[in-house]
């Protein structure tokens, strides 16, 4: 056997799933509190939410949970019962963490550009925890999985580009000097993305 091949599948235990969706999901709502200060967007269907924060002023947690809803039936076709609750999960913890957050971590200045790239490290680190358990922010990451499970597409990529589309859409709603640190933003949860999930690269599930 070569070095550092594992010659069987290693699996996870509740408890490493319970910690992983606690963790990731974490780094993951600190990433959107830095998007949110800062007046930035995000891709996906917190992208989407945040869209319609911006445009309406209504509760962020809400309406990323309800935008999730929908993609509950392909998740659970495609992926899984087991993916699919990890991922409600997940999502129904972000929904909560994005509506407490302010409440426990007061940012009285910050950088726009930092809170672009910092955010999008901490929003990718966290899917990548989330991904190698099994689990996702719901949405076009389900989609995103099941391109990668189904046809070898790189996560990374097939995200980034749907990123790009919805921020370019945004563009009527949000200031375009925004949109392009929002680009930057997406970049970084990408590039964490493509360069540390790869099919093959990571066993355990």
């Amino acid at each position: 056997m070569k070095p550092g091949v594992v010659s069987r599948t290693l699996r996870h235990s509740h408890f490493e799933d319970a910690q992983a969706i606690a963790t990731g999901t974490l780094f993951a709502a600190l990433g959107v509190a830095l998007f949110k200060q800062a007046g930035l967007l995000s891709g996906g269907t917190v992208g989407l939410a945040f869209v319609l924060h911006y445009a309406f002023g209504w509760s962020f947690g809400l309406l990323f949970f309800a935008i999730n809803l929908p993609f509950y039936a392909l998740a659970w076709r495609r992926m899984g019962p087991a993916f699919t609750v990890k991922s409600l999960l997940a999502v129904a913890l972000l929904a909560a963490l994005a509506e407490a957050l302010p409440g426990w971590l007061r940012i009285s200045e910050l950088n726009p550009a930092f809170g672009a790239i910092g955010g999008g490290l901490l929003v990718g680190a966290g899917l990548i925890i989330l991904f190698r358990h099994r689990a996702s922010l719901g949405g076009l990451n389900v989609l995103v999985l099941w391109l990668q499970d189904k046809r070898g597409w790189r996560a990374g990529y097939v995200q980034a580009a749907l990123d790009a589309a919805i921020l370019l859409a945004a563009l009527p709603l949000v200031p375009p000097g925004r949109v392009a640190l929002s680009l930057l933003g997406m970049a970084a949860i990408n590039a964490a993305l493509a360069i540390n999930h790869r099919p093959g690269r990571y066993i355990a599930t």
